[in-house]
């Protein structure tokens, strides 16, 4: 197939990205059933989770950047065999150990993200790439809901392992097309893979959202909590001091430094917190029995419907960025994104007495995701030089899942903190849950008004450079071509 013929190669990359994106929600409704197939404990059970979200954020940034460095389409077909291995010892695991190093295994493919908008920014012609960007983000956020919708269906129709048998088959496929027709990155970084800053990138991650997601269980003043919380930040000082000096480091903190990224970042941080917030806590509330003074005592499967306005407002809202680009700007529709996400959680705090109240909310919020994932990537692929696309965009979509284990965790000590002598949470808890991720929302939009204004050409202005070699930070589009052979020709 010719380089120019771009249609398959992004169908690949979507497919990819959708199916880790519908893994990350598909099995979480399917847990109690899990449980109870597995016989295992409810704190056990959540490992099938906690595990798959340690595994990518670990993987995520440090694959991001192999792919950089020697190849996004074959660390991107690697990444896809692994999740077809993950896949198909999931839906063969005989117990709750084998599904949960199933779950790891499959984590590896968060590396599909930054890799795809990696894959898009080299192959595509710049005026298609804002456009192909935010269609993939819609499809990778649409995912989310698609495996909250589906998951009901399938397990009552089938069985929870067709929840990984269905990606085993589309996976094997795309990484099939993937390797046949997807062409060989053009820009590469210089060096190699920086491992002692991977390992401790790695050991504060693991540290930071372990007792982020335990804490529940285990109890915020634990020893075990307080305990890695500590080695989480000495691990960090460690890990920043180490790329500091590296002289390929794995993060090139000098991009982290740059302001439409770290604005991006503190953005999404925060929306982070909201939108994880959200779909952990809103499918909980539907399916509360009415007698608990509120819910409506939905089943998994109506419950998974009650989202499907977010999840056709999220992909809608994607597509539509691209177009809307040109017009808004990045900036502007991350603003908007993060402010429709308070407007969401406003409605959901004051009004969700009715079902077509909470369907609004959901739509309204789904919206906002569909605008924020795109400008999000929009900004970090148009702030950064090409060799650094993956390891920037791996860091950005880490960072989001950080604020959403923290907005999770937070919002669940407010909704499970007082509850009912039958065992369920007050009204009152999910209503102060809701308030303080409208909150955080609007902290998001405000962040995004610290965004960096557009120039001309759509590149996002970022403060002169002190370094000497400070044009490898530039945007490859903004580099002097006089100065900078062309890679691959």
């Amino acid at each position: 197939m010719p380089r120019k013929s771009t249609r398959l190669t992004f169908a690949v990359l979507a497919t990819g990205a959708g199916v880790f994106s519908m893994l990350q929600s598909l099995i979480a409704p399917a847990l109690p059933t899990v449980q109870h197939a597995l016989h295992t404990s409810q704190s056990t059970a959540t490992w099938v989770m906690t595990a798959y979200l340690l595994s990518a954020s670990v993987f995520t940034p440090i694959l991001g950047r192999v792919g950089d460095l020697t190849g996004k389409k074959r660390t991107l077909v690697a990444v896809l065999l692994t999740v077809l291995a993950g896949c198909l010892l999931a839906a063969l695991a005989p117990s709750i150990g084998v599904l949960i190093v199933a779950r790891v295994v499959q984590g590896v493919g968060g590396a599909l993200f930054p890799l795809s908008f990696g894959i898009v920014r080299d192959e595509f012609a710049p005026a298609e790439v804002p456009g192909r960007i935010g269609s993939l983000s819609a499809v990778i956020a649409a995912g989310g809901g698609v495996g909250m919708v589906a998951a009901g269906p399938i397990v009552s129709a089938l069985d929870y392992r067709w929840l990984f048998w269905i990606p085993v088959a589309v996976v094997a496929v795309t990484a099939l097309i993937a390797l046949r027709y997807v062409p060989e990155s053009r820009n590469r970084a210089e060096g190699s893979v920086s491992w002692l800053g991977a390992a401790l990138l790695s050991a504060w991650l693991v540290a930071l959202l372990l007792p982020l997601s335990q804490a529940g269980t285990w109890g915020w003043t634990s020893l075990r909590t307080l305990g890695l919380f500590a080695a989480a930040l000495v691990l960090f000082a460690l890990w920043l001091a180490t790329e500091a000096r590296s002289r390929t480091p794995l993060i090139d903190l000098r991009v982290m430094r740059l302001p439409a990224v770290w604005t991006t970042n503190t953005a999404a941080l925060l929306f982070g917190a909201g939108m994880y917030a959200i779909w952990s806590f809103l499918p909980g509330f539907v399916q509360t029995p009415s007698a608990a003074g509120y819910g409506f005592g939905a089943s998994v499967t109506a419950a998974g419907l009650l989202m499907l306005p977010m999840l056709l407002a999220m992909f809608l809202s994607g597509v539509l960025s691209g177009r809307l680009q040109p017009v808004l700007g990045a900036k502007t529709q991350l603003t908007a994104g993060a402010a429709l996400g308070a407007l969401a959680c406003g409605i959901l705090a004051a009004w969700h007495d009715q079902q077509w109240q909470v369907g609004l909310a959901a739509g309204v919020f789904g919206f906002g995701i569909g605008l924020a994932f795109a400008s999000m990537a929009n900004l970090i692929v148009g702030s950064v030089p090409a060799d650094q696309t993956g390891a920037a965009t791996g860091m950005n979509a880490n960072i989001r899942t950080i604020g959403g284990s923290l907005g999770t965790s937070v919002t669940g000590v407010l909704v499970t903190g007082h509850l009912q002598p039958s065992g369920l949470p007050y009204a009152s808890g999910y209503t102060h849950g809701f308030a303080l991720l409208a909150v955080l929302c609007l902290a998001a939009a405000a962040a995004a008004l610290l965004v960096p204004a557009a120039r001309a050409g759509g590149r996002t202005r970022t403060a002169p450079a002190v370094p000497a070699d400070a044009d490898r930070l530039l945007p490859v589009a903004e580099r002097d071509d006089s100065a900078a052979p062309v890679s691959g020709s």
